[in-house]
């Protein structure tokens, strides 16, 4: 990708590549099973002859599949040294952050209530809210990613509502200025989106002095989770609203793009730099700043349009954090250190749910086949006596934030322990820029919720037809029938799922002074 010459310089001076990152390789998105076992069997064979003239036949194959799997590995080492890459320890292996704990795991203790009732017993008695954060130094952000800091400014246009500034643009204006974005490569759903603004391109160029400039900007606010508690509803509803410009959602550029890693789906990518990031809410930018050909001032035309950005994974995942520094030891920088670095009065919505009710949607969504309530029971308590054994010897927050412990567990259990990331939030965010609601609220009372997202947002009024359009739309990325069909957790994985979450959510009530965060209406 071509580095654009940047004719100012901020907290760092730029660098010419973009950092290289170890990358985490995983086969799946959904965590194996560390206890399965495969089991090989074979078929006796009717006769002897037929048996020896297979058996040359298997002999030849597994020959040949030594040979190729043998050349694949070497092309996948070589070509993967030339690009940073390396092979990472199996995130299932049990290191001592899982070791055995005085509830040595037992296949047939499982489905034990009194022996579920002593996991969750030991799980709460080793919980510690109380812990002093230590905020990591600017330069020491601005060290661990000189580029992106030399890309984007300290200060914005003043005026415009939204935080954009001008870049100058130095790269030929006949060349495709998308060509290079790693979203439009590798993404098809990003793909629609440079589309159009690729051909309105150059109408929205800046000319200054015989320079041409291009608006640059970055989300006025940001949906950070979590996942399975209805973010993908409330952003379809927000796009709605005159004053904003939304773009495609879920591109985990915080949490994972910028790291270089990709869902199982996909393969593995490089490391998507900013500008592929920032590219993203060009679309916002030409609203907000119009055709300069037309307004000869310059002058943006309509400062007050703002545009959001909504990752489910922005609040909690820092695994690929964990990658690039010691996994043993907590995470020395949060994703929400680069924004306040960068943004510091950037404004955040946080959609939550029952957590017992998050976790078995969760499991529904992103379970493979086989799904069943007995499944899922099993599952929960794997996943307790996984995150039991880690507390036994490492701190609240390290099992919460280490990525073995998350990988190793069946569902994502940690993903509702919501107040442990809340808390780290409001170390660098106060309050007020933390806008925390509730799904339950939301479907009962969606007119109510909205119009408290405007507030917080400092949007001025619709009308009523407008209001009704997005109050009344259908609820967006609902349960697929076949997952209702399944029916509800059994009743026992519900009383120990909510005795695992109680002094979480005790905890998430105190600090936001609101019991209905209890979700005692659930017992």
């Amino acid at each position: 990708m071509t580095q654009m010459d940047y004719k100012y310089s901020l907290l760092g001076s730029a660098v010419d590549d973009y950092r290289k990152r170890p990358l985490l390789l995983q086969v799946e998105d959904v965590p194996m099973n560390p206890f399965a076992v495969m089991e090989v069997k074979r078929e006796l064979l009717r006769s002897w002859t037929t048996q020896s003239y297979f058996s040359k036949i298997r002999l030849y194959s597994f020959i040949v599949g030594l040979v190729v799997t043998f050349l694949i590995m070497t092309s996948y080492l070589l070509t993967g040294d030339k690009k940073g890459l390396f092979l990472t320890p199996s995130p299932y292996h049990y290191s001592s952050l899982v070791s055995p704990g005085p509830f040595a795991f037992n296949l047939s203790s499982v489905k034990d209530h009194a022996h579920l009732k002593l996991v969750v017993k030991s799980i709460t008695s080793k919980l510690d809210f109380h812990r002093s954060r230590q905020i990591p130094d600017v330069k020491a952000l601005v060290n661990s990613e000189p580029h992106m800091f030399s890309v984007i400014p300290h200060k914005f246009l003043p005026g415009v509502k939204n935080p954009c500034w001008y870049e100058e643009y130095t790269e030929n204006i006949t060349l495709d200025p998308y060509r290079a974005n790693f979203y439009g490569r590798y993404t098809r759903r990003f793909r629609a989106v440079f589309l159009q603004l690729r051909i309105t391109f150059r109408e929205h160029l800046l000319h200054r002095n015989g320079k041409l400039y291009r608006m640059r900007c970055l989300p006025y606010f940001y949906i950070i989770g979590q996942p399975k508690c209805g973010t993908t509803d409330l952003y379809t509803r927000l796009s709605l609203h005159p004053d904003i410009f939304t773009t495609v959602k879920e591109p985990h550029w915080w949490t994972r793009k910028r790291f270089g890693i990709a869902l199982s789906n996909e393969r593995f990518r490089d490391q998507y730099p900013v500008e592929s990031y920032l590219d993203l809410f060009d679309k916002v930018a030409d609203q907000i700043q119009g055709k300069p050909m037309a307004n000869a001032s310059g002058r943006p035309s309509h400062p007050n349009i703002i545009t959001g950005e909504a990752s489910a994974s922005t609040m909690w995942d820092n695994r690929a954090g964990n990658h690039c520094y010691d996994n043993t030891t907590e995470p020395p920088f949060l994703i929400q250190d680069f924004i306040h670095a960068l943004q510091p009065d950037a404004r955040f919505i946080v959609m939550l749910r029952d957590p017992v009710e998050r976790l078995y949607s969760d499991y529904l969504y992103f379970g493979n086949a086989n799904k069943s309530a007995e499944d899922f029971h099993v599952k929960v308590a794997e996943s307790l006596q996984i995150f039991e054994r880690c507390l036994t010897e490492n701190t609240m927050h390290l099992c919460v934030y280490n990525y073995t412990v998350l990988n190793a567990m069946p569902v994502r259990l940690t993903i509702g322990l919501y107040i442990v990331y809340l808390m780290d939030w409001l170390t660098v965010f106060s309050k007020k820029q933390i806008l925390v609601l509730r799904l339950e609220d939301h479907s009962s009372n969606m007119k109510y919720t909205m119009h408290k997202v405007f507030d917080f947002l400092n949007l001025g009024p619709v009308t009523k037809e407008k209001e009704s359009e997005i109050t009344w739309s259908p609820a967006s990325n609902t349960r697929r029938q076949a997952d209702k069909d399944l029916g509800p957790m059994l009743p026992i994985t519900r009383e120990i799922l909510q005795d695992f979450h109680m002094p979480f959510n005790e905890k998430l009530a105190q600090v936001l002074q609101n019991d209905s965060f209890l979700w005692e209406d659930k017992l």
